[in-house]
C-alpha cells in the first residue's frame, strides 16, 4: 500500500459551540486514523472568514487545515464520511505529491 501526502481544508459552520468544534476536529482526526492515515499537522486556518459565495445558505465559515499521509484508496471513503457531517459545509482534499 502506497501512502501519499495530502492537505485537507474543511469549512465548518461558525455558529457551532466550542464543544461541537472540538467534537468535529476529533471526528476528522479519527476518520483519517481509522482509514490508515497519519496526521502531521492540524490547525484552525481562519476563525471566521467571509466566503465568496454562500455554501448551504452560510455566508461565513471556520477554516480548518489538516495535513496528513494516507493510502490513496482511502481518500474516497474519507470524503464520503466527511460529507455526512452536517457541521462540515465543504471539504477539499488535495495531494501534495506529483
Amino acid at each position: 500500500m502506497i501512502t501519499r501526502k495530502y492537505e485537507a481544508m474543511f469549512i465548518l459552520k461558525i455558529e457551532i459551540s466550542e464543544e461541537e468544534k472540538q467534537e468535529v476536529y476529533g471526528q476528522i482526526k479519527d476518520t483519517i486514523a481509522k482509514n490508515g492515515g497519519t496526521i502531521t499537522n492540524a490547525a484552525v486556518w481562519n476563525e471566521k472568514r467571509k466566503m465568496t459565495f454562500p455554501i448551504k445558505k452560510h455566508q461565513e465559515g471556520l477554516y480548518y487545515l489538516v495535513t496528513f499521509t494516507s493510502p490513496a484508496e482511502s481518500i474516497v471513503k474519507m470524503k464520503q464520511i466527511f460529507h455526512i457531517n452536517e457541521n462540515i459545509l465543504r471539504v477539499l482534499i488535495t495531494s501534495q505529491e506529483k
